[in-house]
């Protein structure tokens, strides 16, 4: 049987092992000794030494609502289904939520002038009628 090719001796894993916790980068001793920068790592590993590096911060979700919550709000203004919208950026959503609420706005105040010119015009058809006409 063929002997097994050894990648590593005892005396490049510990001169590895040595820069690695002096500090040295594993990007560096890996090109120094002509190995992958993974087959360097996965050796530091093996011996115990590797520290991993801290992965950087997930993106933290901004303020404001989601982009489901958006488009429930959405939902609730037009009379029509939304699901078409997900593809859609949450800006795209606010401007339709904005454009909709002015609009159901002035519907809503359309119809309270609406309203109160029907009361006045009962009003002042209640006041043309005769007071003698009352009293009869």
């Amino acid at each position: 049987m063929a002997e097994a090719k050894v990648n590593y001796t005892e005396e490049l894993t510990a001169a590895i092992v040595e820069r690695y916790t002096a500090g040295e980068p594993v990007e560096a001793i890996a090109e120094s000794i002509g190995k992958a920068v993974r087959s360097v790592r996965s050796k530091l590993v093996r011996e115990g030494v590797y520290v991993a590096a801290e992965k950087p911060a997930t993106a933290k979700r901004a303020e404001g609502p989601t982009k489901k919550e958006m488009l429930n709000t959405l939902e609730s203004l037009v009379p029509f289904p939304v699901d078409g919208l997900m593809g859609a950026t949450k800006d795209a959503i606010g401007y339709l939520i904005a454009a909709f609420t002015v609009a159901e706005e002035s519907v809503d105040s359309e119809e309270s002038v609406d309203s109160e010119e029907s009361v006045d015009s009962e009003e002042s058809v209640d006041s043309d009628e005769p007071e003698d006409a009352e009293a009869a």
